[in-house]
């Protein structure tokens, strides 16, 4: 496969109207990535060369995800909804420029693998025109059936137009087919729009390809691999399964996941060794968890980085930016965002550190906020090695906090304090001496009067 090449089409001109939603389908997520991300993706593991992307007319919406996921991907339009082969062809161009293997794949098809992809494309370098990825579902109701003679593909027939011995069949039609490169478009073009709906179809691929004298094969994979999303039901599916893949890709490599199934992951998140992350955490997109770190209960983290032997949690909130060095401690109802926390320091409680620098071996009590945030722009917070805030303070930024100083409780700081000082920021406590007995009399006059 190393001297072949390869131009992958993915379809991904589909609307969301079936989602109940103004979004395109492809662009709902998975795992923190969106379905046509997901396609994507598979499509650069499986070593293609070269990838089409079909979009809609004025989606640039999807074209911008397709070039985020990858770069170099040509965008091409339907500018009609003609069905398949039609939305293949609107990648003639791509395809007239030559390739060993032309890949055609759904781009709402998230859980489609590189190994899968790969073995379309063997399917096709061992010598057929056409190989096509069929299955079999516990319900067969609804899909057209793979009318096969061994591992060759004899024909695609629709429900509707099945006999009842073709109906008995358990091998389903996928959807995604592979075709070869050389005889692609003569295949492609032969495809006309003699049926019901008017058109073309890319399933009738099959029998031109046998009548041109060309072999087509079929492959049998897993229900959930060509599984598209048309529902949030249907969503939801694929959430489940790509989660139970993502867990057990992580056990695998020696995370310790307490409970597993209550542990929500995105695909790029990345785990040290001897991690363990304790029931019911979320990890967002772009997250990293270095080695022998603890994420504990009902934490939720996304955009963040937490260093060797860190501790997190339980319930804290790591927002985007939020860097923990080794050995840091962020306790419960404590949120960080855009801020790093260095080596030792701890905020165990109820805590907001944002837009901020907390220095080596703080501690910054109970209660303590950075106000960042002045109405029109955000503010930086800078607390130095050693320095120790007392609870219920709050540090207006931008100011700077000095190594090893001191903020006394329940101080508002507004100035720079210096390295090793005490700051207090707070009215001074006045104590009226029998103040409570007085008021106790004062009660109880007015009751006896009323």
């Amino acid at each position: 496969m190393r001297d072949r090449t390869c131009l992958a089409i993915v379809l991904a001109a589909g609307e969301g109207t079936r989602m109940r939603s103004s979004r395109p389908k492809v662009l709902h997520a998975v795992a923190g990535r969106t379905l046509l991300g997901h396609v994507l993706a598979a499509v650069r593991a499986a070593g293609g060369a070269r990838a089409a992307v079909v979009v809609g007319p004025g989606r640039e919406d999807a074209a911008a995800d397709a070039r985020g996921a990858l770069p170099d991907a040509e965008i091409f339009v339907q500018a009609e909804r003609r069905g398949t082969a039609h939305a293949v062809l609107a990648a003639k161009a791509a395809i007239a420029r030559g390739a060993d293997e032309v890949l055609v794949i759904f781009g709402d098809t998230p859980l489609i693998s590189a190994d899968t992809l790969g073995k379309l494309r063997r399917a096709i370098a061992e010598g057929a025109a056409v190989a096509v990825l069929g299955f079999r579902p516990k319900d067969p109701k609804g899909y057209g059936r793979l009318v096969t003679d061994g591992d060759t593909l004899l024909s695609i027939v629709e429900e509707a137009d099945a006999s009842s011995e073709q109906l008995s069949i358990g091998l389903c039609n996928g959807g995604l087919m592979a075709l070869a490169g050389p005889t692609a478009l003569s295949v492609l073009e032969r495809i006309g729009c003699d049926n019901r709906k008017r058109e073309y179809y890319l399933t009738d691929a099959v029998g031109i390809a046998r009548g041109m004298n060309l072999r087509a094969v079929a492959l049998e994979v897993t229900e959930d691999e060509v599984s598209g999303i048309n529902t949030k039901a249907q969503l939801a599916a694929a959430e489940s399964v790509m989660q139970q893949r993502l867990r057990q890709a992580a056990m695998d490599s020696g995370v310790t996941l307490v409970a597993p199934e209550t542990v929500h992951l995105s695909v790029d998140t990345k785990f040290g060794q001897d991690v363990t992350v304790e029931p019911y955490v979320v990890f967002g997109p772009g997250v990293t968890i270095e080695d022998g770190a603890t994420i504990r209960s009902f934490s939720h983290l996304q955009g963040a980085q937490v260093g060797r032997n860190a501790i997190v949690g339980p319930y804290a909130r790591l927002r985007p930016g939020a860097k923990l060095e080794a050995d840091v401690h962020i306790g419960n109802f404590v949120e960080v965002k855009e801020a790093t926390i260095e080596t030792g320091a701890k905020a165990n409680h109820l805590t907001y550190i944002g837009d901020a620098r907390v220095g080596a071996g703080a501690n910054v009590g109970a209660g303590t906020i950075t106000c960042n945030y002045d109405g029109a722009a955000k503010h930086r917070t800078d607390i130095g090695a050693g320095a120790f805030i007392g609870s219920n303070s709050s540090l207006v930024a931008p100011v700077t906090v000095g190594d090893g100083a001191y903020v006394g409780s329940g101080s508002v700081i507004t100035e720079n304090v210096p390295s090793g000082a005490l700051a207090l920021g707070r009215g001074r406590q006045v104590v009226k001496e029998g103040w409570a007995q007085r008021l106790q009399s004062l009660k109880s006059l007015v009751n006896k009067k009323a």
